[in-house]
């Protein structure tokens, strides 16, 4: 019963969650066309304003939990945070766009034409490209992490996705042939993550100074706790149900898409043996892992949406990141615990 505490009932079975909203989606968009069709038409410069929204219904409580106050101590654990920034930021993008490049265009060709194998690899580098930043305080309970580190880790990502998520993203999209704006990007990171992070920050300054920080820490944040999954449950139904034909007429995809994804999160997961060769503390280790495995999907999805449009592969790739994520984290979970013997003595 361990691993149940920190996450809750949406949570704990989101793999399912995803899979019935596949589902319903796939059905909206086969015999309900018109809501699609309909939906693709509410948008301002290219972006779905009803996805807008539940993006940021999304993105909006995990930033409520974001405590820029913890950058002061930094400092206290810096061996921990070079590593996984080292991870994120100068190895885990690339290594997606090598695993992904490796199973789309040579051990799945015979099944994924090129045009199909370049939008989904375009998918794949948004999520390598977007380290966790919200279900890692999950990750982080379910493995008796250090929540101060991961705090000051969710921090300081938030700060680092600002300035760097865009010309990763750029530089590996353009050596994948896909012709992206950096102004698309620099507005959707302006949408997805500077104007909720803002609004979160701002939040959660005026609630502390009325209320207190237990309050807000233990009552207000927890008000949000069904929001975000809610909001990531419906856009999926309306990025599906857009899918609907692609979807029934490769349902293989799906599959192919899924084995580069789940490659590289176990691959990435290795910084936790990394922290071990470091001496560095199980608490510190465990976390560590898991932001450097796992990814801000949230974002990855709406960055795609904006660039390629609900419809596009690139955003069907995402949505997979989505769907396989929590069964494998939650087994990396189980493989930390069981290994917490290494970091004693």
């Amino acid at each position: 019963m361990e691993e149940k505490q920190g996450i809750n009932f949406f949570q704990r079975y989101l793999t399912l969650w995803v899979f019935l909203c596949m589902v319903a989606g796939v059905l909206i968009g086969r015999f309900i066309p018109a809501i699609p069709e309909t939906l693709s038409h509410l948008e301002i410069a290219g972006i779905s304003i009803p996805i807008a929204v539940l993006i940021w219904v999304m993105i909006y409580p995990m930033m409520l939990k974001v405590d820029f106050q913890s950058i002061k101590n930094v400092g206290k654990n810096p061996k921990g945070l070079f590593i996984t920034w080292v991870v994120n930021w100068l190895i885990k993008p690339f290594t997606m766009y090598g695993i992904a490049s490796l199973f789309l265009f040579t051990m799945f060709k015979a099944f994924i034409t090129p045009e199909l194998a370049t939008q989904y690899l375009a998918g794949a580098v948004l999520l390598g490209a977007a380290p966790c930043t919200a279900m890692v305080f999950v990750w982080s309970t379910l493995t008796k992490g250090n929540p101060a580190y991961t705090v000051v880790q969710v921090a300081t990502n938030d700060l680092i996705i600002l300035v760097a998520f865009v010309p990763i993203v750029k530089f590996l999209l353009g050596v994948s042939n896909v012709s992206v704006p950096y102004s698309t990007l620099i507005i959707s990171v302006i949408l997805f993550v500077v104007i909720p992070l803002c609004g979160g920050v701002l939040t959660r300054i005026s609630v502390i100074n009325k209320r207190g920080a237990d309050y807000f820490e233990n009552v207000f944040v927890h008000k949000f706790d069904g929001a975000t999954t809610i909001g990531l449950l419906l856009t999926l139904v309306i990025i599906f149900a857009s899918q609907a034909e692609v979807i029934l007429s490769n349902p293989l995809h799906i599959v192919l898409i899924a084995v580069p994804l789940i490659l590289q999160t176990v691959l990435i997961f290795a910084i936790f043996v990394a922290c071990k060769l470091f001496k560095l503390p199980y608490d510190i280790a465990a976390p560590a892992g898991m932001i450097g495995a796992s990814n801000f999907f949230e974002l990855a999805v709406a960055v795609a949406i904006a660039l390629f449009g609900t419809s596009s592969p690139a955003a069907l790739a995402t949505t997979v990141g989505v769907l396989t994520e929590v069964p494998v984290m939650l087994a990396l979970v189980r493989f930390a615990n069981s290994k917490r013997g290494w970091f004693h003595g």
